[in-house]
């Protein structure tokens, strides 16, 4: 998916093939950087508090200074959206630390450089394929539940299920629990009970797993937390996946067992998720117009 012509580093809107990252930046070498992927609607961001959130403890947890003011950040990527001419795409926000460590160079002069890009919305079709990767998360670490920058085991593991003919992979914790994907949190439906790893077997807790845990209520449906193995998996009524910019996806097979799809709860939830949605970026756009 190939990034919008303008970025955004430390405030200023630049063009993305301009060289302004140094060798020597620590966060760029070792991985050593927080970032989180926003949806974008009607020119804003859905969920800002809660990514900003998750970013700002994930720093915390791994020592890397965030920028102090929130809401200039924000100003910032709607200004390179403007800047992009877009306002229905996907926002990345990366914040990379730039001191520490055996290699560390001159970097930019700050202790970390916010970079943002954009780039078009990904059509993720009606359903997925998953694989199998096990072993994948080490639930006891105290980082298996961070998104940072160090990233590259999930992309091979993608790109590795995308080889053998799937579109995502589940990635098993040391005790063969089920976490999640390499880019996405999973829920399977048992009746009226939707049911998705806790946080403690090793899966991130993504912001579309947290808005339905906490946001979205329909009536004779419950989402909870609960361990699950792989044959729950395959017991399910249903099974989906969830990203900020997937919604609820369904999944069709596991490792070449198709995968029941009994009932609407999916549907459902669905639905009530992208009135959320809806609501959020509206009142976030209509904020913005008062301000101007």
């Amino acid at each position: 998916m190939a990034i919008h012509r303008h970025i955004l580093w430390n405030g200023q809107i630049t063009e993305a093939a301009d060289a302004c990252l140094k060798p020597g930046q620590v966060g760029l070498l070792s991985g050593w950087g927080v970032f989180s992927t926003f949806r974008v609607m009607n020119g804003a961001l859905f969920a800002w508090e809660r990514h900003w959130a998750r970013m700002t403890r994930d720093a915390k947890l791994l020592n890397i200074a965030m920028p102090e003011d929130a809401g200039k950040v924000y100003q910032d990527i709607l200004r390179l959206l403007q800047a992009n001419d877009v306002s229905v795409a996907t926002v990345r926000l990366v914040v990379v630390r730039n001191g520490g460590g055996l290699w560390e160079g001159p970097g930019s002069g700050l202790a970390s450089d916010t970079i943002a890009l954009t780039a078009p919305m990904k059509k993720w079709g009606g359903s997925v394929r998953l694989g199998i990767q096990p072993d994948a998360r080490y639930a006891a670490s105290d980082f298996t539940r961070a998104k940072i920058l160090s990233w590259a085991e999930n992309l091979r593991w993608a790109e590795r299920a995308q080889e053998n003919g799937f579109d995502e992979v589940v990635l098993l914790n040391e005790r063969g629990q089920v976490t999640e994907c390499t880019s996405a949190n999973i829920f399977a439906v048992f009746g009226s009970e939707v049911v998705t790893a806790p946080a403690t077997d090793g899966c991130l807790p993504g912001i579309t797993r947290e808005v339905l845990l906490e946001e979205i209520h329909v009536p004779g449906i419950t989402v909870l937390e609960r361990s699950l193995s792989l044959e729950d998996m395959y017991r399910a009524d249903e099974v989906f996946i969830t990203s900020s910019t997937r919604d609820t996806l369904s999944v069709s097979e596991i490792a070449g067992r198709p995968i029941a799809q009994k009932g609407s709860v999916r549907a459902q939830l669905s639905e009530a998720f992208q009135q959320y949605v809806l609501e959020d970026v509206t009142r976030r756009d209509s904020a913005l117009a008062l301000a101007r």
